[in-house]
């Protein structure tokens, strides 16, 4: 019996040990495999973050300086109460959406308690943002800090107009209609031609002059020139006659819409393919099941494609709004020095902080705090809209 119990236990710790070298051997072979991906992203990824941390903790104009810490961050920011407040306003904007959506469900009149709450902190919102942003844009560097709402509003205009225009245009390009390979040609061009030469184009088009194509077209319907990419004013004033508006409420300037157009113009068709391939991939049967329960085109719509869709609009939105934070070329090549700083978005300011003013550092600190706020909104994204993606 004992020599069984020790010819047992011999047994089990070969087939432990050759189950462990199994297990390493597998383990190294994965290893191995991602090793070239991983030194590429680490060397082309992560070190350069690395070091643009580095450099943004030293004075350093041209050769690396003294080391100065936090400073330049401090430089830029202004008042790190005011950027607590501001923090503290998106906190509460957070509580409001958490508060609004699934607070006080167990109790009877929880909805309304939780609207009613939410409501309150939505003014705390308002107070905490405008005020923390006021201490800011006092203290800190207003060049900046006034790049990063221009890069708001641009995003802000951009993206869901690209969506909506993408969506509409590859339900159409989807249906049985003659013609239809050749628009799909046709609204993707603009994705693969070189954007300096289209960015070129479009200040022709939108040229201040009389005789521009953009100020034609207004002539057409009984509508005065513009300066389209030259014109500082906010299109509340241009449109609406609204004079004196504080600050980020005037909205994005004429220039800064006009340079808008060129980016939906530019990425519609390639979000319109995008939604095409979604398209394809959803069963003709439940279109025939729904209309044989009486769905009429409007309801197909609304209650099959868009819901179907939604991993692939989660998708480019998240892309596209990572690309208009990040977008430089043809904001570069459109902006004009008439247009002042409304069309200078964080891209562009970090750009001319390096290149015209020779301060590495600070732009290293611009680049980086540009970095954690895709970062933060990516995060915010993915929480707030992941939930309301509908995978089948």
């Amino acid at each position: 019996m004992v020599g069984k119990k020790l010819l047992q236990n011999r047994l089990k710790k070969k087939l432990f040990t050759k189950s462990f070298l199994n297990q390493m051997n597998e383990s190294l072979t994965g290893y191995i495999f991602i090793l070239p991906a991983v030194a590429i992203i680490a060397l082309f990824g992560l070190f350069p973050i690395g070091y643009s941390i580095y450099m943004s903790l030293f004075q350093w104009r041209v050769r690396k300086g003294d080391f100065i810490g936090l400073e330049n961050y401090a430089k830029l920011i202004g008042d790190f109460q005011g950027l607590l407040l501001f923090l503290l306003g998106i906190g509460l904007l957070v509580a409001a959406y958490w508060v609004w959506k699934n607070a006080f469900r167990t109790i009877e009149k929880g909805e309304i308690i939780a609207k009613i709450i939410a409501v309150l902190l939505l003014l705390g919102v308002g107070i905490s943002l405008s005020t923390g942003w006021e201490k800011m844009l006092a203290a800190g560097n207003e060049g900046f800090l006034n790049s990063l709402i221009v890069t708001v509003f641009f995003a802000v205009g951009s993206v869901p107009l690209q969506l909506f225009l993408a969506l509409l245009l590859a339900y159409v390009l989807f249906q049985s209609i003659r013609g239809k390979e050749i628009f799909r040609m046709v609204y993707f061009l603009p994705y693969v031609t070189p954007v300096v030469s289209t960015a070129v184009v479009f200040k022709i088009i939108f040229n201040p002059r009389e005789t521009s194509l953009a100020n034609i077209f207004l002539s057409l319907v009984g509508i005065e020139p513009l300066r389209w990419l030259f014109e500082p004013k906010p299109v509340s004033e241009l449109v609406f006659g609204l004079k004196d508006l504080p600050g980020i409420w005037a909205g994005p300037s004429l220039a800064l819409v006009t340079i808008i157009l060129y980016g939906v113009w530019t990425f519609v068709g390639y979000n319109t393919v995008i939604f095409l391939a979604g398209l394809g991939g959803i069963s003709k049967e439940i279109y025939e099941a729904a209309e044989m329960d009486g769905a009429n085109p409007w309801k197909l719509f609304r209650y099959i494609t868009v819901p179907l869709l939604s991993p692939i609009t989660f998708y480019l939105f998240l892309i596209s709004f990572i690309g208009t934070f990040k977008a430089f070329n043809h904001i570069f090549v459109m902006k004009e020095p008439n247009a002042q700083k409304t069309v200078i978005t964080t891209s562009v300011q970090i750009f001319q902080t390096f290149y015209t003013e020779n301060n590495f550092s600070v732009a290293a600190a611009e680049a980086i705090i540009l970095f954690l706020i895709i970062l933060g909104l990516t995060f915010a994204q993915n929480k707030l809209l992941g939930d309301r993606v509908f995978y089948g």
